[in-house]
Formats: C-alpha cells, structure tokens, sequence
C-alpha cells in the first residue's frame, strides 16, 4: 500500500504565502513524476505542476509566475509554494506520485486526498 498525505491547507488572507506538503508513505521502491493538481468547487481536477526525481519541473501558464515545485528525494516529499495568495487560489490540492511497489512490483499513479485552501479576507 501507498499513501499520500497532503498538509499544510486551510483559511488563508490574500497576499500570503502559502507552503503546501506532500509525504509518501508505504510500500515504495521508485517514485518517478509527482504533481500538484487543484480542483475549484463544481470543476474538474486541473494540474498545477509537476516535478521529476531529477528535479526538473513544469508549471502550469496560470501560476509558474507565483507557484515553486520542490523535492525531496530522500523524504519521498514535494512541497508548493504560493507567493502573494489569491482569492482565485480558494480550491482543493492534491498530491499525485508515480511509483513503482515492492512486492507485488506494480507502477501506477497514486493520489492523496486533498488539503482545502481558502483564501478570503
């Protein structure tokens, strides 16, 4: 079993930075890919960014000015960080990793269950 586990949402005031994390847990051998995605009430899950195990990242158009992707290899972690906080940010984020398991050797993607950020004055 994998798991992941997001932290770091909550009520938030505009212009704040934000530093979302992400740990992945359980039965791991290689973790390729991983990602931030977010979701907006009533919207479909859109991705935010992502970063290799070698560190090269993507962003999407809409945040690469105010969003930074970062890694621990060694934690099994990712992080986002939002400078100067919007309320157009308000949206559920979520954790996505690409792994390889132990025993059975599976590869697929995996999910955690979203950490809520509000951004409201």
């Amino acid at each position: 079993q994998v798991q992941l586990a997001e932290s770091g949402g909550g009520l938030m005031h505009p212009g704040g930075p934000l530093r979302l994390s992400c740990v992945a847990s359980g039965n791991i051998f290689i973790i390729y890919d991983m990602a931030w995605y977010r979701q907006f009430p009533g919207k479909q899950r859109d991705l935010v960014a992502t970063i290799t195990k070698e560190h090269s990242t993507t962003y999407n158009d809409s945040v690469k000015d105010r969003f930074t992707i970062s890694r621990d290899n060694g934690k099994n972690a990712i992080w986002l960080e939002i400078d100067s906080l919007r309320p157009e940010d308000t949206a559920t984020y979520f954790c996505y990793a690409h792994i390889t398991t132990l025993q059975p050797v599976v590869t697929g993607g995996y999910w955690g269950q979203g950490t809520q950020v509000t951004v409201t004055s």
